[in-house]
Formats: C-alpha cells, structure tokens, sequence
C-alpha cells in the first residue's frame, strides 16, 4: 500500500474547507487557518486521522467481517459504487432508506423480493404475461435495484460504515450510532466530527479529494482482505499437512504389525 504524502492531500485540494460562516465549532481542533473567508484543514491532522482509520478498517475485514459504504452526492456517488463493487463491498449511493440499518429485517424482505422478481423474470413463463405485466414487473426491479442494489448480498448488518458527507448522510449516522456499528468517514469544517468513531478531515465536495481518499482507504481494505485469504491458506496448508501426517503414521503403524 502506497503512502499518503502531503503533498498529495495538497494537490488533491484536501486541505480547501467551507466559508468561515458555515463552520462547525467541533471542528477546530483540525483546522489551521483561515484564508479569504475560507477554512483551511490541518492536513497534518489528515494524514494522522488516516493512519488511525486504516488500521481500524484492516481489523474490521481481516475478521472477515463488511464494510458498506455511503455516499449519495453527485461528484462521489460514481466513485464509491465504483470501488465497492470492485472490492465486493456493499454501498448505498442512490438514496438511504430509512431503516436500512435499524429495521434490517424488512430490508431483507425487500431483497428477497428482488431476488423473486429476478427468478420470475428468468422463467418461461415471464414471457406468457401480458404486455403491461411485464412493464410493471420490470419497472418494479428496477426500482427495487436502483435502491437496494448495492446491497443485494448483504445477509447481516455491516460491521463498519465509510461515510462521505456525514452532514448529507446524517441519517446513516444515527442509525449507525443506534447499533453501536463504527463509522469512518470524510468530514469536513462544516460538520461534527464528534459524531463518528473515525474523522478523516478534509474537503468532502471535490472529486478529487473524495477520489484520493476513497482510494487511499479501498487500498487498505484491499489489503486486508489479501491478509485474510493469506492466512486463511496457510491455516488449510496446515490442516492439509498434519492430515498427511497422521495418514502417514497410521500406514507406518500398519506396516509394522505386517
């Protein structure tokens, strides 16, 4: 995993935060100066936060656990979709439904009928219903997976939420604070970072500050996923070895009673 430099959040334009008038006062402790009537993130403080959260966010998928991702603005929605599917990670980019998290147990009746739809749709008998039945059942997919599409293979709550604008995603946050899952996210001068377990400050409008700090963090996850599956094989290389171990002790004893 390539380091995060300084430089870099400079060129990405990490360090830009909000008009002075539109601060959060909680925010203070990472910012550095103002500068025409505009906050400056500390991005020392940036690099520090990252550091914190990335070995955070490596336990969490090295126990094999999910991390979902959330972000429904225009300039991050494509990014984030994006890299959590590459990582096979869930996310949430259209819209947060109410519930998501805290009443998980009607979603799930909701992905079920996705999935039902998308059975029927495979039979032959799809192709006998009438012309407006198909439309309806279709548009109904589509609704259905323009939603909850990013969270079709979800079978239990993440253990983990990135957040990009938690201002934007306060209701993921608070839903996230009812089940005590941890939350990691991009949080800029005009928000609370006292409202998630992991702040990353840094400029949450850009896309290329969203862009290099989603990369930065899908690289660590990444990474903790190739250290799973590492030692997940050495644990099977190992059961493997003493399997033939024993195999082979029981044939020497064998042979010896011959």
């Amino acid at each position: 995993m390539a380091n995060l430099e300084y430089k870099d959040l400079l060129d990405a334009g990490v360090h830009f935060g909000h008009l002075t008038r539109k601060w959060d006062p909680q925010m203070a402790p990472y910012i550095f100066m103002e500068k025409n009537g505009i906050h400056i993130i500390d991005l020392n403080k940036t690099l520090v936060c990252l550091e914190e959260a990335s070995k955070a966010l490596k336990q969490v998928v090295r126990s094999g656990r999910k991390v979902m991702f959330v972000a429904t603005k225009k300039q991050a929605k494509d990014l984030v979709a994006d890299e959590a599917r590459r990582l096979k990670m869930p996310y949430a980019t259209e819209r947060w439904l109410g519930g998501m998290l805290t009443n998980f147990a009607t979603i799930r009746k909701s992905l079920k009928k996705m999935q039902g739809i998308d059975k029927l749709m495979k039979e032959e008998s799809f192709t006998g219903l009438a012309k407006r039945e198909r439309l309806m059942v279709t548009r109904e997919k589509e609704k259905l997976e323009r939603v909850l599409g990013g969270i079709a293979d979800l079978t239990r709550l993440p253990a983990a939420l990135f957040i990009v604008d938690i201002k934007r995603e306060h209701i993921a946050v608070k839903e996230a604070q009812k089940l005590n899952i941890p939350v990691f996210a991009i949080v800029d001068t005009n928000s609370n970072p006292n409202e998630v377990d992991f702040p990353i400050p840094g400029n949450d409008d850009a896309y290329k500050s969203v862009k290099l700090i989603l990369s930065y963090i899908s690289e660590v996850i990444e990474e903790g996923l190739n250290e799973r599956k590492r030692e997940k094989d050495d644990a099977k290389s190992k059961e493997d070895e003493d399997e033939k171990r024993r195999v082979d002790e029981v044939e020497a004893v064998e042979e010896s009673k011959d």
